[in-house]
């Protein structure tokens, strides 16, 4: 290379000059740094307490709705609900003092699968006609009170009574359903309208105009058609709506559940959403103030870590249908073949 190729070496100092900050803008961009990295420090601090605090509230909450497990037990590994599949029965309570009622307005049986992170949903009807060899025929919605005061003649305190009553449930609803049903999770009323408020309302399309009011029990519902969004009340609202005081704009059992199954699915979707993940504290202590489950603390604790995630387009919904004759809903045979095939077929994925 020669000599005449190379820069002059003044021309190469004042470049560097040029390229050089001002000391003051150095000053300022160290200062800045230091800002932004104590934003950054106090941010982290802030995520570690709050995970740390939602840690503690999880706990907590943890203790409060698994007290209807049985102490001690130990699911093994091969056994537990992150390789195995599991069904749950679902009973939602109206608790109100007003009503007095112990019947379960709200039935589900949910099969969930590991492999597949999926779900398939069955509702039954509250006014069913419940035929199973062995059982007196009722309503769905009357087992749960007759097994409980079945279990009270017997001499068990209420919380045995209880514990009994669920496995009666869960033995009778498995046998009629022709699937193991292996927990039972309870809700009542309140804990569906606080969960929806903890995540800040819910979007669905109210089918019809809907106006019922009963002093005797509290209850005064009032929603228009239309697309919108339900707080807790509202939405408890619109799933248990079946009749007008004028007559007007009926809705069956059948839609009822059918509404059920939106909500449902509105609420899994906004759980796994980032809104919804930003109030997972508030729905914690909803679930855990109205919420109770026979299963093992640490069982609940993999069905959250297995199922995180699961959206409303990983749940199959199939409302039962059938023919209201009264006093009983009959279900529909087909409809009813088709939940007992998909549970099945869910479990054996």
């Amino acid at each position: 290379m020669s000599k005449s190729s190379l820069p002059p070496r003044s021309s190469s100092r004042g470049s560097r000059k040029a390229d050089e900050p001002k000391s003051g803008s150095t000053k300022k961009t160290k200062k800045r740094g230091r800002i932004m990295r104590r934003i950054m420090i106090v941010i982290l601090l802030a995520l570690v307490a709050v995970a740390g605090y939602l840690y503690w509230l999880y706990k907590d909450t943890l203790g409060s709705i698994t007290t209807d497990a049985e102490p001690g037990i130990e699911v093994p590994a091969e056994e537990s609900v992150k390789v195995k599949p599991v069904t749950f029965m679902l009973l939602g309570f109206d608790t109100r003092e007003a009503t007095g009622s112990l019947n379960t307005d709200v039935m589900m049986i949910a099969s969930f699968n590991p492999t597949s992170k999926s779900a398939t949903v069955v509702s039954i009807p509250r006014d069913s006609q419940i035929n199973v060899d062995g059982y007196k025929i009722r309503k769905a919605n009357g087992y749960y009170a007759a097994f409980l005061s079945s279990a009270k003649k017997e001499g068990l305190a209420q919380k045995e009574a209880e514990k009994k009553a669920k496995q009666g449930m869960r033995k009778m609803f498995g046998e009629f359903l022709g699937i193991p049903i292996d927990y039972t999770a309870t809700i009542n009323f309140k804990g569906f309208a606080d969960v929806v408020d903890a995540l800040g309302g819910v979007e669905v399309d109210v089918d019809i105009d809907m106006r019922y009011v009963d002093k005797a029990d509290g209850t005064n519902i009032n929603l228009s058609k239309g697309v919108q969004v339900l707080d807790g009340k509202k939405a408890l609202d619109f799933v248990r709506y079946r009749k007008s005081n004028n007559g007007k704009n009926m809705s069956s059992d059948f839609e009822r559940n059918q509404r059920q199954s939106l909500v449902l699915g509105e609420i899994a979707d906004k759980m796994k959403s980032f809104s919804g993940v930003t109030r997972i504290g508030g729905v914690i202590k909803a679930v855990g103030n109205n919420m109770r489950m026979d299963v093992p603390s640490n069982e609940v604790e993999n069905m959250m870590t297995t199922y995180f995630g699961i959206g409303r387009s990983d749940i199959e919904f199939i409302p039962l249908e059938g023919e209201w004759r009264s006093p009983y809903v009959h279900l529909n045979d087909a409809k009813l073949a088709e939940a007992k095939a998909a549970l099945e077929a869910k479990l054996a994925e």
